[in-house]
Parts: structure tokens; C-alpha cells; sequence
């Protein structure tokens, strides 16, 4: 006959306690419920009361967890109350509204996409959710919000599971389809996008830090919302802005991103502020995006300062600095379009122009293209001849007479200073 161990009967004791403490308070005011390591964390839930407080102690509980009332679990300030998944499904899943999770460790996912793995899984019905001061770790989608309306994700800790490729990772936090969701300063790494948006309107994501991403925050379809305040650091794309219209985007920062640090296609009638992009291969890639307005940006230190496509238009640009960009502006086209607003244009680094008048804008209009930018963009081969005696000669032909100038980007009132960033503007990189 095989007898428990004295460590079994003492679990098996204080989870019979806990249980009966538990239905003891079901009947009366929502209480605090103190739970002990190792306990069945579903069956504490199960036996809960609407309201309660489920207050984990240090140790790990099993995952896999569904809360289908108003419950509040949290653990110790140090998060040491872990909640492991089964490498299955999902670690939590809150189908009920009102549900906060606060300062838990939670880990161990599925890894299945198509399922909606996650660390932690708002359901539609998980109204007014509150994830805070948690680390959610080595899951598929940190957390996943699907379909409640104003859930809080605040000052996480959100790492992703590093051994999968990055297109087969998930998302920081995902939000499809959340009116009024917030995500807010929470740190998220290792995953594949930091913040994924879908089909939302009337989000923030402010206050976030982001590294080893593909992107740091990818809208697509959401509307009427904001990004603000945001650091990205060595990701593929900092903001990628997609079919969203109305958007609010400022004072973020982007610091040396692999492709973009700003990309905004269809995105339109969006105000774009305040933001510094710090090196990388295009500071920013307007393609399709038209009645956006660009202002106090600071755009340093990347191969192209602004790709700005044909099928853009309506876009008031002015305010801005580039700085130090290799080429300031690559704009293929035959338009002319204007790049100041009311008398008041950009700052441009390699701007050599005077200011006799001593006004703060430079006496002749800058131009960043001319003819041979043009040539180069549509026949790269043709770079071979920039020493040619021929090149030099288009060059002066251009300076001597405007008219033969293409169409392109033109400043008619270049700034001679940088203009100043918004003091609320981030503007160093992660520590």
C-alpha cells in the first residue's frame, strides 16, 4: 500500500481550506482569498465570488486558466507568482468583464497561430479588462485583445519565445476590433510586431518601449486613434501606419531602424508631430497617403529622408528638419509639389543659402532632386557616369536655369535653424 508523502497531504490540506474558505465567502462580500503555491489556481477561480481578490503567494500555479466572473488575481510586487501554460492554448483566458491581473509572472503558451495563443487572452466579453505590472514571457501572443471594448494593458513586461522564426512569432499585444482599448507604457521585445492593431478605432498606445521587432506598432484599419510617446529601437519598421485614417502620431521616437523608421501608406488625414526618426535606410516612406500633416519632426541620419511616392497628395510638410540624411528627399515624379506652408518651410542641413533679411527663412527656395537624382532613380546603372564631364554640365545648366528643372519637391521658404521638438517628445534612446 503506497501512503502520501507529508508535502502531498499538506497541499492537498490547504487547497481543501482554501476551497472552503472560499464558499464560506461566496455568500457574502467580495473578500481577499489568500492562495498558496501549488494550488488549483481553476479551482480557487471556480469556487471565487464575483468581486474577489485572489492574492497568489510566491511559487508557480498551473495555467491554462479560464475566468469566466469579475475576479481580481495578483501576486507579490516581485511577480514571483507564476502562472505556467502547457505549451497548449492559452496560458489565460478572461471571458468575463471586469477581470484585472496584476504583477503575475505569466509563461508557456501554445504556438499556434491560427488558434489564438497567447499568454493572456481577452475575450470579447472581457469589457474593461486591467493587465498591469505583469511579465508575460516565452508565449505566442503576449496578450491578445479580442473584441472587448476599453481593456487596459499597462507597465508589462512583454517577451516573446526567441526560438521561432520571426514570422512564426506573435505579437506583443494584438487588438482587433477593441473601441477604447489602451496600451500603455509597457516594454515588449522578441516578438513579431509590438503592437498589432486591426479593424479598432479610438485606441492610445502611448508610452511603450520596443526592440527586436519586425515592427513596433502596425496599424491597420484602425481609425480615429493615437500613438504617442512610443520608443523604437532596431526594429525592421518603427510605425507602420496602413489603411488608418485620422490618426494622431507624436513626439515618438524611432532609433535606428533596418528599413523605415515611419511608414504611412493610405494613411490619410492623419496629424504626424513631434516625432524624431534616428538613422536607418529611410527615415520615412510616404506611398499612397494623401491630407497628412507633417510638423516639428526631426528626420537625422538615414539614407533617404523621405521617400515620397506619385500617388501621394494633399500632404502639408513644413516645420521639419533633415538632417544629415545621404539624400534628403527621393521623390520620382513629374509634379511639382510644394513643400512650405504660410511663408514657413523645413530646415534643411545642406541648405547653403543666405538670410540677408535676417527673417529666419532663406532668400532662395531649396530644391532636393534635380535631373540627375531623376536619371539615377529610374537607371541606377547610370551612377557609373557622375564624374563625367556631361553630368557636371547638366548640373550647371540646372543652376544657371531653373526652367529646365523637372518636376519634384521644392521648399520656397527654407528654415535657416532646426525648429525645436516639443518638450514632451522622447528623445533618447532605450537605457
Amino acid at each position: 500500500m503506497q501512503h502520501a508523502s507529508p508535502a502531498s497531504v499538506r497541499g492537498v490540506a490547504g487547497l481543501g481550506a482554501l476551497l472552503a474558505g472560499l464558499a464560506l465567502a461566496g455568500g457574502a462580500a467580495a473578500a481577499v482569498v489568500d492562495v498558496p503555491a501549488g494550488a488549483g489556481l481553476q479551482q480557487a477561480v471556480t469556487a471565487a465570488a464575483a468581486g474577489d481578490v485572489l492574492r497568489l503567494a510566491p511559487g508557480e500555479y498551473p495555467g491554462n486558466l479560464v475566468i469566466d466572473k469579475p475576479l481580481t488575481l495578483e501576486g507579490p510586487p516581485d511577480r514571483s507568482a507564476i502562472i505556467m501554460g502547457e505549451r497548449s492554448g492559452r496560458t489565460i483566458w478572461v471571458r468575463a468583464a471586469d477581470v484585472t491581473l496584476r504583477r503575475l509572472s505569466i509563461r508557456h503558451s501554445g504556438l499556434s497561430l491560427p488558434d489564438m495563443d497567447a499568454g493572456v487572452f481577452l475575450d470579447r466579453t472581457a469589457h474593461g479588462a486591467l493587465i498591469e505590472h505583469n511579465d508575460i514571457l516565452d508565449n505566442l501572443m503576449g496578450v491578445y485583445v479580442w473584441g472587448p471594448n476599453a481593456a487596459l494593458v499597462r507597465a508589462n513586461r512583454i517577451v516573446g519565445n526567441t526560438e521561432l522564426r520571426v514570422a512564426e512569432r506573435g505579437n506583443g499585444v494584438s487588438v482587433w476590433n477593441s473601441p477604447g482599448t489602451q496600451v500603455l507604457d509597457n516594454d515588449i521585445s522578441a516578438g513579431r510586431d509590438g503592437i498589432f492593431s486591426n479593424t479598432s478605432k479610438h485606441n492610445l498606445f502611448r508610452g511603450n518601449r520596443f526592440r527586436q521587432l519586425r515592427y513596433a506598432v502596425h496599424y491597420m484599419y484602425t481609425n480615429d486613434s493615437e500613438v504617442s510617446n512610443n520608443v523604437s529601437e532596431d526594429n525592421d519598421i518603427g510605425y507602420a501606419i496602413m489603411y488608418s485614417h485620422r490618426l494622431v502620431v507624436r513626439n515618438n521616437l524611432a532609433v535606428r531602424s533596418n528599413d523605415q523608421g515611419m511608414m504611412f501608406n493610405y494613411a490619410n488625414d492623419a496629424v504626424i508631430t513631434g516625432n524624431v526618426v534616428q538613422g536607418g535606410a529611410k527615415c520615412v516612406f510616404l506611398y499612397n497617403a494623401n491630407n497628412n500633416r507633417f510638423e516639428f519632426n526631426h528626420f537625422q541620419g538615414c539614407d533617404i529622408g523621405i521617400h515620397f511616392t506619385a500617388g501621394s497628395d494633399g500632404n502639408a510638410i513644413s516645420g521639419n528638419a533633415f538632417i544629415q540624411n545621404q539624400n534628403q528627399v527621393k521623390y520620382v515624379g513629374t509634379r511639382v509639389i510644394e513643400w512650405s506652408r504660410d511663408g514657413r518651410g523645413n530646415y534643411w542641413s545642406d541648405n547653403t543659402a543666405f538670410d540677408l533679411d535676417g527673417d529666419g527663412i532663406a532668400d532662395t527656395a531649396y530644391r532636393p532632386n534635380g535631373i540627375v537624382d531623376q536619371v539615377l532613380w529610374r537607371a541606377p546603372a547610370a551612377r557609373i557616369l557622375l564624374n563625367s564631364p556631361a553630368v557636371s554640365i547638366v548640373r550647371w545648366a540646372q543652376s544657371q536655369f531653373p526652367a529646365l528643372l523637372p518636376g519634384g519637391v521644392i521648399d520656397s521658404a527654407p528654415l535657416m535653424r532646426a525648429p525645436d521638438l516639443p518638450a514632451a517628445t522622447v528623445t533618447g534612446p532605450l537605457q
